[in-house]
């Protein structure tokens, strides 16, 4: 069973190759999401890691919250499940 992972507090300058090196110390790593500003492409802080399993999301968690990356302290937790947005007037909302 895959877990998702969510990386935050990262550096802009942190790219999927980099989590990919470091969180396959953990496990065997199925894909690296590093979510980005859909105008300007830029990185928005945080990223996606789907680990193979449990024991090896468990493992990355305990080896990379609170770890130095590229001059940031990330933030590693299991990801909570994406909320539906409603649109309204054009705009996102998350509430009814």
């Amino acid at each position: 069973m895959v877990i998702k992972l969510y990386v935050g507090n990262m550096s802009a300058e942190t790219n999927e190759q980099d989590l990919q090196t470091m969180f396959s110390e953990a496990g065997a790593v199925e894909s690296v999401d590093v979510i980005k500003d859909r105008r300007t492409g830029k990185a928005k802080g945080f990223a996606f890691v789907t680990m193979a399993s449990q024991v090896e999301a468990d493992k990355a968690i305990s080896m990379f919250d609170a770890k130095d990356l590229n001059d940031h302290t990330l933030k590693v937790n299991i990801a909570r499940p994406r909320e539906e947005r409603v649109t309204v007037g054009g705009a996102h909302n998350t509430h009814q």
